[in-house]
């Protein structure tokens, strides 16, 4: 009977050993990202840009065959999984590992500010640069490019827009939890299909992932201009922060207080 409770008990939910031991290693991981140099931001998010370029490529490549969203989202799982693999620094999972360590008071405010503003800067760079190889690598692309952009720059500052990049902030917020929440690289690879699925195929908004398929229309002569972009892309990157901090971080945090007043006495006292 004993061991028949310890079986069921072990279904139930994570131990607290588990969920101290998934508390170090996001306080542990966000400490290191948040303490490197510009010169690690900038190259990890230039490597974070080119990684979701490949993703944007399946993507318009299995869209152009198939026009389905869905079977064009499971393609930009690509891009997921390469900055899983790669380690590569992409600014929507910025939200909730790299706060966790601030709240531990591992790391401060302006360090958060260094990672999110050079990771953003860095992304949209990369993917700019991998977009016009893209469309000059494959010219039949340039039309499905244009098509696909052409959702976001269109759609007007409504409820249902600020809606899908709140989601959007949410989804891939709730990726970098599941990832961060096993051990195993299959699990990791899973929720990384998974969150690109619900982006990409039901075409939430996304700031870095639209705004590389902006790019890649802009390259291809689109009738749409740079200040069409940045007229969707302010918004949604706001919305997106919105719903990764407020959603799936917030949570997070608030199920994790005894462990975050833990580590900020641990580090008051290292002082």
């Amino acid at each position: 009977m004993d061991n028949a409770r310890e079986q069921v008990g072990t279904t139930e939910g994570p131990t607290e050993d588990q969920l101290r031991e998934a508390f170090d290693t996001i306080v542990s991981e966000g400490a290191q990202r948040l303490h490197r140099s510009w010169r690690e931001v900038l190259t990890t998010g230039l490597a974070g840009g080119l990684e979701v370029a490949t993703g944007v490529l399946a993507l318009l490549a299995v869209y152009a065959e198939t026009q389905s969203h869905l079977l064009a989202g499971l393609a930009f799982g690509i891009g997921f999984i390469a900055l899983l693999l790669a380690r590569s620094e992409l600014f929507t999972e910025g939200f909730l590992v790299p706060v966790t360590a601030v709240v531990a008071a591992r790391a401060s405010l302006a360090q958060l500010g260094k990672l999110w503003v050079g990771t953003l800067a860095a992304n949209l760079v990369g993917g700019w640069l991998v977009m016009w190889l893209v469309v000059h690598a494959f010219p039949d692309l340039r039309a499905t490019a244009i098509d696909s952009a052409t959702h976001f720059v269109d759609a007007p500052l409504d409820l249902q827009s600020a809606c899908l990049a709140f989601l959007a902030g949410a989804v891939i917020t709730l990726m970098t939890r599941m990832q961060h929440g096993t051990t195993s690289d299959p699990a990791k690879i899973v929720a990384a299909v998974a969150g690109a699925f619900v982006l990409a195929g039901l075409q939430l908004f996304h700031s870095i992932l639209d705004s590389l398929i902006v790019f890649g229309a802009l390259h291809s002569g689109a009738p749409f201009g740079y200040h069409d972009w940045l007229a969707w892309f302010w918004y949604t990157a706001l919305l997106n922060m919105a719903g990764g901090l407020l959603v799936v971080t917030l949570l997070r945090l608030v199920r994790s207080k005894d462990l975050i007043e833990e580590e900020r006495a641990e580090a008051g006292a290292g002082r």
